[in-house]
Parts: C-alpha cells; sequence; structure tokens
C-alpha cells in the first residue's frame, strides 16, 4: 500500500534486500531528484528507495533543513557502515512508512558511513550523537529489509504495531508521528 507515494508498513517490499547499483545512469539520477522530492514533501529527513516502491540501494538525506530555500539532501549509493562505536543510546525514531507513532530504538553512538554520489565518487560520512547518526542508521537498515519493528524486542514490537494500526485507522499518513 502506497500514502502520498510512500509504500508503508507491512507493504513486503519493506522487507526485501535490495540489490546493490551497478551503474549511476539517468534512470538513478532521475529517482534520486524523485525522492527528494517526496521526502521534502512528506516531512522526512530521510528515505530509502523500497520505501519509494524501488528496490536498490539508494538513500537520500538532508537532517538539517528547514525550508524548501535550505533542502538540499545528500545522495547515497550502496551505502554500508564500515565503523561502528559499541555504545548503544536510544533514540525516538518515526519513520515515513510506519506513520503515526514514534518507537524508542537503540544504536551506536558514532558510525562512519561509506557510499557513492551520483557522480560515481566513493564519500565517507561521519556521524556521532546526532540525528544523521540516526537517520543514516535507520535508511540503510531499509536497505537490508529492515524496518523500526525489527529492532524491537518482541513486547515492545507487539506494542508498536498495535499503536500503528491505530494510528492508520485514524488516518495517519507519512510525515505524521504522535
Amino acid at each position: 500500500m502506497d500514502i502520498n507515494g510512500i509504500v508503508v508498513s507491512p507493504d513486503p517490499r519493506l522487507r526485501q534486500e535490495c540489490a546493490e547499483i551497478e551503474e549511476i545512469d539517468a534512470n538513478i539520477e532521475r529517482l534520486a531528484e524523485q525522492m527528494k522530492r517526496q521526502m521534502f514533501d512528506n516531512g522526512g529527513c530521510g528515505l530509502a528507495a523500497p520505501q519509494v516502491g524501488e528496490l536498490i540501494q539508494l538513500v537520500v538525506i538532508d537532517t538539517e533543513y528547514t525550508s524548501e530555500r535550505d533542502y538540499d539532501p545528500y545522495v547515497l549509493i550502496n551505502p554500508r557502515i564500515v565503523e561502528q562505536s559499541d555504545t548503544l543510546v536510544p533514540s525516538k525514531e518515526g519513520c515515513l512508512s510506519i506513520p503515526g507513532i514514534n518507537v524508542e530504538i537503540k544504536r551506536p553512538d558514532r558510525i562512519v558511513v561509506e557510499a557513492y554520489d551520483l557522480n560515481g565518487d566513493l564519500l565517507r560520512y561521519e556521524a556521532s550523537g546526532d540525528l544523521m547518526c540516526v537517520c543514516l542508521q535507520h535508511e540503510i537498515d531499509h536497505l537490508h529489509g529492515v524496518t523500526m519493528f525489527e529492532r524491537l524486542a518482541p513486547s515492545e514490537r507487539m506494542s508498536a504495531m498495535h499503536d500503528y494500526q491505530e494510528a492508520l485507522a485514524r488516518g495517519a499518513k507519512p510525515g505524521q508521528t504522535e
């Protein structure tokens, strides 16, 4: 099921491993631009290709914009976490594909990600203790078929899924949280 162009849970596309991008061509560039627009239109700070129905390893992220004037997302192709701390910290997370709820998830508080940009250049992104750190991990999870639900303990997952069903029944849309 899609809402506002965003694939929402429990759509099976959100639980699939995504293919690596072999070639950066005009189709990938168009998809990246489409994803940037959809992320902005839905008020997100990150969006992965499976969230728009494309099972490839492409992510867009902008955790610092305040308006369309300063909106300039990073495009990450085939991103990989190459380093991460052993220290886990809790953070409230929402997801465009799971509208209407936030859940607390523990993640490493420091990561290093390598990814290609649209020019085919390999870049490194380092993030520590901030929204960018959480967002990178969250979006990379999507590329491997992992949603927020899978990061929760079984009892927390059941509660979150119940809250999510209630949020959908109330008409929750991507970008809306509790």
